[in-house]
């Protein structure tokens, strides 16, 4: 109890938990329709877009995230509009995501070298979110948590069966526009605690988690949510205590939740056909 006194004793940890904790759902209520359209690296692919984003406006003293979301979401809706029959989805990701690092890595060598900056945006930082970006987080994250739960039914059945969702009339492009939107928003924010290198976790092990536990969509994206905000305030109080990397530490908490459950369940199937 006393970790969690010391913590909220700060004003900067304040924010970084009110932040931390949307974003995590964020990423969470996403990750599930990413994983089950087999796009889960697509996060990893656009973090390193907006890791050379971030490069540029840092060498340019522009503000970061206002340069970052836009850049991000163009990628993203190349990424998902992608029909080449040459260069695949995942073959995609990858090559814009190594292109990505790469520019940005260059830029940031050929100017001022790797900042304190840069570094945070690279592995994340508790310390990294200022006022600005904590009210802009605040608000987007919100923003992203309404319009999932709006079009909540379109976004699932653009999920499970895109041809017959189109058969039906549905406008499948647009929702996979809003998806793609969606998860662009959330990953450059996620940036500042997670690190572009690790934001990816966040969208993928808390997905994983869940469909351990159930078949059902609804449950899965509820205990995606609330395995996320568990496994970030666990791992963000470790964090803070053990001075250890915030992102790190908060992949880590998930990854054990993961195995644990796993190990649950395949328990469970063994006695069961036992």
């Amino acid at each position: 109890m006393s970790f969690f006194l010391d913590m909220f004793s700060y004003s900067f940890m304040i924010k970084a938990i009110i932040a931390g904790l949307l974003i995590s759902i964020c990423s969470a209520l996403l990750g599930v329709n990413l994983v089950l359209k087999k796009y889960s690296m697509i996060g990893d692919g656009l973090s390193h877009v907006g890791f050379g984003a971030l490069a540029i406006a840092a060498t340019l003293n522009l503000a970061p995230l206002t340069v970052a979301i836009p850049l991000v979401l163009i990628v993203a809706f190349i990424l998902l509009s992608n029909n080449n029959k040459v260069i695949k989805n995942d073959t995609f990701i990858a090559l814009i995501s190594a292109s990505a690092l790469a520019i940005g890595v260059t830029i940031i060598s050929l100017s001022k070298g790797m900042n304190t900056d840069l570094y945070n945006y690279l592995f994340g930082s508790i310390l990294a979110m200022n006022s600005s970006d904590f009210y802009l987080a605040v608000i987007l994250s919100i923003i992203v948590i309404i319009l999932y739960i709006l079009f909540f039914n379109r976004i699932f059945t653009i999920t499970f069966d895109e041809n017959f969702a189109k058969a039906t009339g549905v406008k499948t492009k647009y929702y996979n526009m809003l998806l793609a939107a969606l998860t662009s928003i959330t990953i450059v924010l996620g940036m500042r605690i997670m690190g572009s290198l690790l934001i990816s976790a966040l969208i993928i092990f808390p997905a994983l988690i869940a469909m351990n536990i159930s078949k059902s969509f609804k449950k899965v994206v509820i205990l995606s949510a609330i395995s996320s905000v568990i496994c970030f305030l666990i791992g963000i109080t470790l964090s803070f205590n053990l001075s250890t990397p915030t992102g790190a530490s908060i992949v880590i908490i998930n990854l054990i939740v993961l195995i644990i459950v796993s190990l649950i369940k395949n328990i469970c199937i063994y006695l069961k056909n036992k």
